[in-house]
């Protein structure tokens, strides 16, 4: 009797695992609010980093998915803000209609003299159509001698720099 045999395996199961995993970084530090935060930005290539599958594509700080999926998009932002109560912020946008977008995550720090602090958020991203679903990040809340730090010293290390994780099928 077969009774309890595995007669087939489905591959897409044994597969699985992570089909995109990208990274990006700020090179140069950022001084001024920046909706969307459009330059001075690389995809990471220092030897020891690595990416998986196809990678996320930017165009004037809009970044646009490979594949449709459930992506975890998160940004991490090394910041440094002057005396006097100031704070720095970054935000993380999107859009379902390659149009209008909506902040869903934002994190704010400073509020006292010459600070360096580290702020992060993230989201989960449903991205049912690479065509209309996208995300942006901002920097805000910044004034004079306040900024995001960028590797200014080689672009070799992440210190401002958003991760696009595919978790799964959307």
């Amino acid at each position: 009797s077969d009774a309890g045999t595995l007669k087939r395996i489905d591959y897409s199961l044994i597969k699985g695992g992570i089909t995109v995993a990208d990274q990006w970084r700020v090179t140069a530090n950022i001084t001024a609010n920046a909706d969307p935060i459009s330059s001075n930005l690389e995809r990471i290539d220092t030897t020891g980093q690595g990416t998986i599958g196809t990678a996320m594509s930017e165009s004037s700080g809009i970044f646009t998915f490979p594949s449709t999926g459930i992506y975890l998009v998160s940004y991490n932002a090394f910041c440094s803000s002057v005396a006097g109560g100031d704070n720095v912020g970054m935000e993380l946008k999107v859009t379902t209609d390659n149009s209008s977008y909506a902040t869903i995550s934002y994190n704010y720090d400073g509020n006292d003299s010459f600070n360096t602090n580290s702020i992060s958020g993230n989201s989960l991203i449903d991205v049912t159509d690479t065509s209309n679903v996208k995300v942006s990040f901002s920097a805000v809340s910044i004034t004079a001698g306040s900024y995001f730090y960028g590797d200014t010293t080689g672009t070799t290390s992440n210190e401002t720099y958003f991760t696009f994780i595919r978790l799964g099928d959307t």
